[in-house]
């Protein structure tokens, strides 16, 4: 890896971060609050958040086995995607590798902020292979963007390719693991120490079923950390986020629950449709959601939304040609979704 100092953009790495009223006597204690000009009625929510989110992190810190200081939260994984570039990309310079098909929030956030991105097609089993990702690495390639288990593919990459680029990329390799946990493959947090280079993230949105508070992570060294704080807005993760990530981390227990019921209903759902004829075929998967390659997607997804049940067409992505995506939902909604293709 190359000194974090050549990586941040110059003027990041000088900036001098907003101090926030709740900053400047961090670590001392207080009762009369006058310094930020907020309302002193209607407490709770007269008062700013914690911009650091200190209650939540510890008790992540414990779920996750990942110290304080190394941990990021976000507005949602989107604000951790869109933060690297604004970190480590000089506009209408500098350029990242991605795997494709992927996620398509790397390319959307590189495009604003006038980043180019380069694509290198997965092989036909989805897989990625380092040597390649790596041969499309310049000078002026700050990060690689690793998705696994991948979206929209559903399938986790293959580990010791992860290692291959994290260890022969001399940037900044972000690997999102918004799903990995309903996959088999252990998540690569344990890797942080040995990987000064290692960006992981994560969310609340998926396992832990809670999409709407819009919760990501972000998991890297201590010293990554410390410029995501000094880049990020003061306070952006409001209270009744905090809150409500406090309430789900309390019953880990429960959203173990949840996977496993997801998992059985997942085997079940795939299976369902290897046996309906006008699926060809049904992709492996370590995420809470499947592909399946349809004869005819486009008017097989027009026919479901007459029925006012939604998947998603993919037809138009790379290496995905007249696939459709499906989440495993409940079983009645699954019960609802196959009867529906049956009745094709």
């Amino acid at each position: 890896m190359k000194p974090l100092e050549q990586l941040v953009r110059k003027n990041i790495w000088s900036l001098a971060p907003y101090s926030s009223a709740r900053d400047e006597y961090s670590g001392k204690e207080a009762h009369v609050f006058l310094d930020a000009n907020e309302n002193p009625y209607n407490a709770p929510y007269n008062r700013y958040p914690d911009p650091l989110q200190r209650e939540v992190k510890a008790v992540l810190s414990k779920v996750k086995g990942v110290p304080e200081n190394m941990i990021f939260l976000g507005n949602g994984s989107d604000e951790a995607i869109d933060l690297p570039y604004r970190i480590f990309c000089q506009p209408g310079r500098d350029n990242v590798v991605s795997i494709a098909p992927t996620y398509g929030m790397y390319k959307v956030c590189a495009d604003i902020n006038d980043i180019e991105c380069r694509e290198v097609l997965l092989d036909d089993n989805y897989q990625l292979h380092a040597d390649e990702l790596l041969k499309a690495c310049d000078e002026n390639t700050k990060i690689v963007w690793l998705c696994s288990p991948n979206n929209p593919t559903g399938n986790s990459l293959d580990r010791d390719e992860i290692l291959k680029v994290i260890e022969g990329f001399e940037g900044i390799v972000i690997v999102d693991e918004a799903y990995i946990d309903f996959a088999q493959q252990q998540s690569l947090r344990q890797e942080l120490p040995t990987h000064p280079n290692l960006i992981i993230l994560q969310t609340m949105s998926k396992a832990w079923g809670s999409a709407a508070i819009r919760m990501g992570m972000a998991f890297a060294s201590p010293d990554i950390i410390s410029i995501y704080n000094k880049v990020k807005y003061p306070y952006n993760v409001n209270l009744l986020t905090q809150q409500q990530a406090l309430e789900a981390l309390s019953d880990p227990f429960e959203v173990d629950k949840w996977v496993k019921t997801l998992l059985q209903e997942r085997s079940r759902l795939m299976q369902a449709f290897n046996d309906l004829p006008i699926c060809e075929q049904v992709f492996k998967t370590d995420a809470n959601f499947f592909l399946a390659r349809m004869t005819d997607a486009q008017k097989i997804y027009d026919y479901l939304v007459d029925k006012g049940i939604i998947v998603r067409n993919r037809s138009r992505i790379q290496l995905c040609q007249n696939c459709l995506r499906v989440t495993v939902g409940t079983r009645t909604e699954n019960n609802e979704l196959l009867s529906a293709l049956r009745q094709w």
